[in-house]
């Protein structure tokens, strides 16, 4: 069966063994046992607290082994080392039980402090496997030595606190002056972990747990060592049971799950800056420690040999901290450089290298050009295969075009799909040279045309000259001569002229201007009527519109429609033609019933969700029945439509609208996809009725062959363009039902073509003579 993908936390809490709970409630029970024990002083107080220490160390053991066994390899780490440690409390527990019972009171031996010692070691590697534990050897180097910058500078304040009131001779008891590393050893390991539990990550019960168990540990630690330098400590004591306590918390901390998504490197972000405290932790005690020091000098003026052996190994850690913080900037400080100048993906210049680069060339004069590329298809790529595969594909091209630039200039991604070339100095090969090559470079090798995946790349050339006040101009010029090249047909270059420059110039006021002529009133409609070729009567009229520029005068549909699809500006333009057009069907029709409206509709907005609430809109501002418009939408618009696109079309089928398929025979025509288009009829494109006056017998077999397809498919035709009597006479007889052009009339305005609607002697006309 195949494996689904499960969450560790949900993993955990399936797996967590019956009798790891019984095993948790058993040693609960014994700390609480032992802790009425101690505390109402019952005989042999000793040999119970030792028991308790015993047993409870050693289930957190096996706990923490248990849990190991179900976690991948990180936390498996960080189990394993605090079983370890476990095991190792309940050895060094052991091995004082046996020699306190030989006859040791209090059994502070070296094997003793060598196993407790050695699970502090074991406890501060587990504590740097953690989850939030950083990564690299160096902040684990940091860490480790922002707890021994604690343990050193506690020393004097312990010294202190614990042995003030201690006479000198008793101080010569090395159990009385050593003993004191115990709680500085706890409060180094619980100043790890505040240091490690950082906010980078979700933060873990588990690790809470731990440190209230460190912090317990650590009391009880220090209290220990206080009672026995001031010699009223015994065997037995209550605060014996805060031990065995630490070592359940231990064990309770195994039950918690890690965080969800603790193992996805993609959802780590860039860490948050941590709080002024947490920085200034490891730095915090010492204050404290060189005030201790003053206060500890004996009466002759010298200082204890301890305090004077921690101060200097405190000095010392704080220099090499600082050392290695100094390194760890200076790394910082070129990893920023580097984040800053280069681009992530592709290991390129980014843009801003590339602008200080050009503008450094432009002062040191000499000759200086530019090539800018944008990939061809590149955003296909991404939505076919995703944006990994074009991550991919973006790190193959650039390693490509690398090679291809070599030395001869210095190629940088400015971002996304868009590359740039700058030539500066004396370069011995040409821009244009230079971009033949990278052509070349970007060509599919061997098995990667069939993959489908391989954009191509267009390349605009500029050549800094006295036209250009600035690095800004010369880009611009680039620019320019790119979209040039992506006009030619794209994989190609252009080399930009004052004829390319003029051009994109009057383009962009164009374009300006265009922005306002919705809202400043400036479009107007004109209709053009549709006729029965066989009674001359107007049957429907195409909403064309037009720009009445303030400048340029009235312009038609192909000079702003494609800057209108370009910029986005089509869709409100498509909206305002739709409502002037139901507004004027619903005008005429209180002349003419039957006639109707057709609008063209653009691919852009086709594919928008709301286009159904557009029409509706439109249709019932206006008070015009749905079967009165008809939609007409070019076949590319068609083809690339999704299913979504189709279900769209055919609720408004469904409510009656039409839907004609505009220019039939230019674009992919293909007997598939009239299966599924809910259109109710083809406009035969002007350039096969064109050819009809020449007797061009294959326009006049095309022309017939979609007219029968469309009977066929049960679809009206209208043969568009149709400017003489000869292409009336040729579409008539094969069979046209309607056609369109200036023999039946010109574009009119709404008053003009209220005067038309009458039938017109379309066969009176003489052949050859265009109607006006």
């Amino acid at each position: 069966m195949p494996q689904q993908d499960v969450d560790p936390a949900v993993m955990v809490r399936a797996r967590s063994p019956l009798a790891g709970r019984v095993g948790l409630v058993a040693a609960a029970f014994v700390v609480l046992g032992e802790a009425g024990w101690l505390f109402t002083d019952l005989p042999n107080a000793a040999l119970v607290s030792d028991l308790g220490a015993v047993t409870v160390a050693s289930w957190a053991a096996l706990a923490c082994t248990r849990v190991a066994r179900r976690h991948p390899l990180p936390l498996r780490r960080f189990w394993t080392l605090l079983a370890v440690t476990m095991a190792l409390a309940a050895l060094g527990r052991t091995v004082w039980t046996v020699e306190r019972l030989g006859g040791h009171p209090l059994p502070n031996t070296l094997l003793v402090g060598g196993l407790f010692t050695a699970g502090i070691v074991t406890g501060t590697a587990a504590l740097l496997c953690s989850l939030a534990a950083p990564r690299s050897l160096v902040g684990q180097a940091r860490t480790v030595l922002d707890g021994v910058i604690v343990a050193f500078a506690l020393i004097p304040i312990g010294w202190v606190v614990v042995f003030r009131d201690i006479a000198d001779a008793d101080l010569t008891d090395p159990l009385r002056t050593f003993g004191l590393l115990y709680p500085m050893f706890d409060l180094m390991q619980l100043t790890i972990l505040v240091a490690v539990s950082g906010p980078a990550r979700p933060m873990w019960r588990a690790l809470t747990l731990i440190g209230a168990s460190l912090a317990i540990r650590a009391a009880a630690d220090a209290a220990y060592v206080s009672l026995v330098a001031h010699g009223t400590y015994f065997p037995g004591h209550p605060i014996d049971v805060c031990w065995p306590l630490s070592y359940l918390l231990m064990g309770v901390a195994t039950t918690w799950p890690p965080p969800s998504g603790w193992d996805d490197e993609e959802e780590i972000v860039e860490s948050p800056l941590p709080p002024w405290w947490r920085v200034a932790l490891p730095y915090l005690p010492v204050g404290g420690a060189i005030v201790a020091v003053v206060l500890a000098r004996q009466p002759t003026g010298q200082t204890p040999h301890l305090i004077f052996i921690s101060m200097m190994a405190l000095l010392a850690v704080l220099a090499l901290r600082q050392g290695l913080a100094a390194n760890e900037n200076l790394r910082l400080v070129v990893r920023l450089r580097r984040l800053a100048y280069s681009d992530q993906l592709t290991g390129l210049p980014n843009r801003l290298t590339f602008t200080r680069r050009l503008r450094r060339a432009l002062r040191d004069g000499g000759r200086v050009a530019v090539l800018l590329l944008d990939l061809d298809g590149f955003k296909q790529v991404n939505d076919r295969f995703g944006h990994a595969a074009g991550d991919r594909l973006l790190n193959s091209i650039a390693e490509r075009m690398r090679d291809s630039v070599g030395t001869d200039g210095m190629i940088a991604r400015l971002g996304g799909d868009e590359f740039a070339v700058l030539v500066s100095g004396d370069r011995p090969v040409s821009p244009e040279r230079l971009a033949e090559r990278l052509l070349a470079a970007l060509e599919p090798l061997p098995g990667e045309e069939d993959l489908g995946v391989h954009p191509s790349a267009s390349i605009g050339i500029a050549e800094y000259g006295p036209q250009h006040t600035s690095h800004t101009d010369l880009l611009r010029d680039a620019d320019i001569a790119m979209y040039a090249a992506k006009a030619a047909g794209k994989s190609a270059y252009r080399t930009c002229t004052p004829e390319l420059r003029e051009s994109a110039v009057s383009r962009a006021e164009l374009i300006a201007d265009l922005r306002r002529a919705v809202d400043e009133g400036q479009l107007l409609m004109e209709f053009q009527p549709i006729v029965d070729l066989a009674t001359g009567q107007v049957r429907s009229a195409e909403a064309l519109v037009r720009w009445r520029h303030p400048r340029l005068g009235v312009l038609t549909p192909a000079k702003f429609l494609p800057l209108a699809e370009e910029t986005g500006l089509i869709l409100a333009i498509d909206r305002w033609v739709l409502g002037q057009a139901c507004h004027a069907a619903a005008t005429w029709r209180r002349h003419a019933p039957e006639v109707t409206v057709a609008v063209n509709i653009a691919a852009a907005h086709v594919r928008r969700p709301d286009l159904i609430a557009t029409v509706t809109g439109a249709i019932g501002a206006a008070g015009l029945p749905p079967h009165a418009l008809t939609l007409e939408l070019t076949e590319s618009a068609l083809i690339e439509g999704s299913e979504a696109v189709l279900d769209r079309l055919a609720q408004l089928r469904e409510l009656g609208v039409r839907i004609a398929i505009d220019d039939f025979g230019t674009g992919y025509s293909s007997l598939s996809y009239l299966h599924r288009i809910p259109a109710t009829e083809l406009k035969i494109d002007r350039s096969f009725v064109a050819r009809l006056d020449a007797e061009d017998s294959r326009a006049y077999a095309t022309v017939e062959m979609v007219n029968r397809l469309a009977g066929a498919f049960d679809l009206m035709v209208v043969a568009e363009g149709v400017e003489t009597g000869t292409q009336h006479a040729a579409v008539a007889a094969i069979g046209c039902v309607h056609g369109q052009g200036w023999r039946y009339g010109r574009p009119k305005a709404l008053p003009d073509l209220l005067a038309a609607l009458t039938p017109l002697d379309v066969m009176a006309e003489r052949p050859g003579v265009r109607r006006a």
